[in-house]
């Protein structure tokens, strides 16, 4: 299914828009193999300089699209791959990534943000992993990416919301801006970024990375490896 993620080139910088905005663009199958995708192939792209990330409509990202879930084995293991590439390729981007979060960012959509380098809100922002009461483990490798270890337990122990002007005062997003002005504002600072000499940028990027990989690399490992064991009731064979 085309079409549930646009792509804008703005001369270094690449604006990536999830469309769903029907569904508060939750993550469907499809739609995680299109951003897993396409943050494979900018990753490469010599001529991005930094990637933003955004929503339609009223909401960033509502988070996985429960309507999948379940089924057969064959839908089981879609479902695991497609989640496992697509955090994988954003958490693993060579190019920076700014999370221009412009409503609710919840769940596996608080993941995304978190797995960005940078974040801004706007006012309408929030953000927290009300999955928990559910039973469902939140990302706590997600936030331990972005969040200190107490604000990271807390978040994933609580399954709280934070509205935007808390997220700031916490230190989860850089800026919180008006509704309106929150795209430009994160083009803004991903053009900053992109105008910087571009072999000085990949590398930073390639320390962040390597620092993540180093501090939380077990922790991601486990949670795909909890992923796979819950939803197909075995463990992967291992590499050949």
């Amino acid at each position: 299914m085309p079409g549930l993620l646009s792509i804008e080139r703005r001369d270094a910088v690449a604006l990536l828009t999830l469309q769903r905005p029907e569904k508060r663009n939750a993550l469907s199958i499809e739609l995680r193999i299109e951003l897993a995708d396409t943050l494979r192939v900018l990753g490469g792209d010599a001529e991005i300089g930094c990637i933003v990330l955004t929503g339609a409509g009223p909401a960033f990202c509502s988070g996985m699209d429960t309507s999948q879930f379940g089924g057969d084995r064959d839908n089981r293991e879609r479902l695991v791959e497609t989640s496992v590439a697509c955090f994988r390729a954003l958490a693993n981007c060579p190019r920076p990534l700014v999370a221009a979060v412009n409503g609710a960012a919840l769940a596996g959509g608080f993941a995304l943000a978190l797995l960005s380098d940078l974040r801004l809100a706007s006012e309408q922002a929030s953000f927290g992993f009300p999955e928990l009461p559910r039973g469902i483990p939140p990302s706590y490798a997600a936030a331990r990416a972005a969040l200190s270890p107490a604000l990271a337990a807390e978040v994933t122990l609580t399954g709280r919301t934070y509205d935007a002007p808390a997220a700031l005062r916490l230190g989860m997003v850089g800026a919180v801006h008006p509704d309106d002005e929150l795209l430009a504002r994160g083009l803004e600072l991903a053009g900053r970024i992109a105008s910087a000499p571009r072999d000085a940028i990949i590398e930073t990027k390639r320390r962040i990375l390597l620092d993540r990989e180093r501090d939380f690399g077990p922790l991601f490992a486990e949670e795909e490896r909890l992923l796979r064991e819950s939803l197909l009731g075995d463990e992967p064979e291992p590499a050949a």
